[in-house]
């Protein structure tokens, strides 16, 4: 981990007074007549105002999602008549939709009038997940209606309620949340376990245990990639219970043994010689965090591994993705909160772990990694 490094001479100054100049009328007046700074001008506005257009935006992609009109036009041009019949809207109405998801980039208008799967359009449909996630927004737009009671903790979020796994085994009580559960993290795992391998090497490991495994997704990549690795799940029993079924199917017969529990109860299992968290540490608060970090190092041997991977915060510079959406819908939950790599290897120093790695994400937004070691003076 590197240190920050201070400002360099005289930026600092030159920060303020661009700040102050951009907070000027008259010189926003004067820079409209500069070719130069009026390019600049209009680009930071176009690019403020998409931030006051956001949440319309992010409904029109909900909408879009949920009356599955991409989906629709995926099969081939549309006239805006057919979708609207397709899916109970007016034509009017749906001529409104389709003007927005086209300025959006996710359709095209054709000289016909007719809507075409755009190339953002396809991309979106074709990343594992994104599609579920984006078709149960609409709990957390209600939990951030009002944004400032929100922060202020007035409200009591629903996305607490929607995801009450994170509570313990205690909350994993419903088969349908748990299932509904599952098969979101099932589906989006896929990118996670994609990046967290490019970034972490697993050579060398011979049985790998992960911890809040869900179904198998995670391990399932694993095993792909490491043909001769043994592997192990752990997660809550009714979480863990379809995973023998998952992985079976993935050709990992005989590879694979699956383990129930809670960590906030029960020691983890034996036998491992490395331990991923894979989007583990965010849906739990500090203390609970340091816990599971202590039943980690308690199973692995000295000189075991732990991996943990998941989008992680900017920190000292803040990434426009992970410190807004994540870090508000980890908040939402009310159990956890997204952390910075920095804040990780922390976490995990505090709990006896050195050696400590950070891999920052290729999509910090998907996940990003940090690798630690049990050392053989671990308490």
């Amino acid at each position: 981990m590197s240190a920050l490094r201070p400002p360099a001479r005289g930026g600092l100054g030159l920060s303020r007074l661009g700040v102050r100049l951009a907070g000027s009328r008259r010189f926003q007046l004067i820079a409209e007549r500069v070719p130069f700074l009026r390019r600049i001008g209009r680009r930071e506005g176009e690019e403020l105002f998409d931030i006051v257009a956001g949440f319309v935006h992010s409904q029109v992609l909900y909408a879009l999602v949920e009356l599955r009109v991409l989906h629709l036009v995926a099969e081939g041009p549309q006239t805006v008549q057919a979708l609207a019949a397709a899916t109970g809207l007016a034509p009017e109405r749906m001529q409104l939709l389709l003007q927005g998801g086209a300025a959006l980039k996710l359709l095209t208008r054709r000289r016909d009038g007719r809507f075409d799967l755009a190339v953002r359009g396809a991309a979106f449909l074709a990343v594992p997940g994104l599609e579920a996630m984006v078709g149960h927004h609409h709990v957390l737009y209600r939990d951030l209606a009002d944004p400032v009671a929100f922060l202020k903790g007035e409200t009591e979020p629903e996305l607490a309620r929607f995801w009450p796994y994170v509570f313990g085994a205690a909350g994993a009580t419903d088969p349908e949340v748990t299932a509904k559960y599952s098969r979101l993290m099932t589906e989006s795992q896929g990118l996670v376990a994609e990046d967290a391998l490019r970034l972490v090497d697993l050579m060398g490991v011979r049985r790998l245990m992960d911890v809040g495994g869900g179904t198998g997704a995670f391990l399932a990549a694993v095993g792909r990639a490491y043909p001769l690795m043994e592997l192990m799940l752990f997660d809550l029993p009714m979480v863990a219970e379809a995973a023998p079924q998952r992985l079976t199917e993935a050709g990992l017969a005989g590879r694979f043994t699956v383990h129930g529990g809670s960590f906030r109860d029960d020691p983890l299992p034996l036998g491992a010689d490395a331990i991923s968290l894979v989007r583990v540490l965010f849906d739990h608060s500090d203390e609970t965090v340091k816990l599971l970090l202590r039943r980690v190092r308690e199973a692995l041997p000295v000189g075991g591994r732990v991996i943990v991977a998941e989008a992680m915060s900017g920190g000292a510079r803040p990434h426009r993705e992970t410190d807004t959406y994540m870090a508000f819908y980890t908040a939402a939950m009310r159990t956890g909160r997204v952390r910075s790599a920095a804040e990780i290897a922390e976490l995990l120093t505090g709990q006896g772990f050195s050696e400590i790695k950070i891999f920052p994400g290729l999509r910090p937004y998907v996940a990003s990694a940090v690798t630690a070691v049990r050392p053989s003076d671990a308490p």
